[in-house]
């Protein structure tokens, strides 16, 4: 069994989604803290050229909520979704699967949803669906009630009640893992890190590590499925 565990990050870049896919089981990991300008609630996008920033609205947070604890502001959001579909048919109308991707946005940020991890939830398990990746995903909060652990102890603990053999995080992970530690629990802890990835845009200078959005605008199914293949495990 190999796994992953990480927060749900909304419309995140290709680099999640090959996490994913390098994973038999994947947990959102939506009971730690919400930081702020974090990636729980905003990303990135093509506009003009550049890459622009987009943002979802949500109550006002302390370093004390969690995750799943966070609600959406419901006036200011129902205003940003409007704004934001607008902008998607400003830059990327010209794109080859705008239609496509544009209906499937707009069926995420339509869902009548409290919390705004849940937004960010779907927005993940969508894609997966439409790019056709069956990876099991679970939520931490749902099932583990381990939020008196920290760090390590408590990604062990859910490796553990898992019966996971090998856990995946990305390649920036090596500051806060260690091979070591996971090892004295009979787990391969291994570390991601993605390939070089290129794709037409608009014939402009390409920019990289945009919204999940961006790829699957310009780009096939099959050729993203290739993408999602493009890192390295050590």
């Amino acid at each position: 069994m190999k796994i992953a565990i990480m927060q749900p990050y909304l419309f995140p870049y290709i680099g999640y989604f090959q996490l994913v896919n390098a994973v038999d089981k994947f947990v959102f990991y939506d009971d730690v803290n919400f930081i702020k300008q974090g990636w729980i609630n905003r990303n990135n996008i093509l506009l003009n050229g550049e890459k622009l920033l987009f943002s979802f609205p949500v109550e006002k947070i302390s370093s004390f909520k969690k995750i799943n604890e966070v609600k959406v502001n419901r006036e200011l959001f129902n205003r940003k979704k409007k704004k934001f579909l607008k902008t998607l048919a400003l830059s990327y109308k010209k794109a080859p699967f705008y239609n496509e991707v544009t209906n499937l946005v707009s069926l995420i940020l339509n869902s009548d949803f409290e919390y705004i991890s849940d937004y960010s939830n779907k927005s993940i398990i969508k894609a997966l669906e439409y790019l056709n990746i069956n990876t099991e995903i679970i939520s931490s909060s749902n099932i583990y009630k381990n939020d008196y652990l920290k760090s390590t102890a408590r990604v062990l603990d859910i490796c553990q009640k898992e019966d996971a053999k090998i856990y995946i995080n990305f390649f920036g992970g090596r500051n806060l893992y260690r091979k070591s530690e996971f090892k004295k629990s009979n787990i391969d802890l291994l570390f991601l890190r993605s390939g070089k990835i290129m794709y037409r845009q608009f014939g402009g200078r390409f920019i990289s590590n945009l919204s999940i959005i961006d790829i699957l605008m310009f780009n096939s199914k099959s050729k993203i499925k290739e993408m999602l293949n493009n890192y390295e495990l050590s």
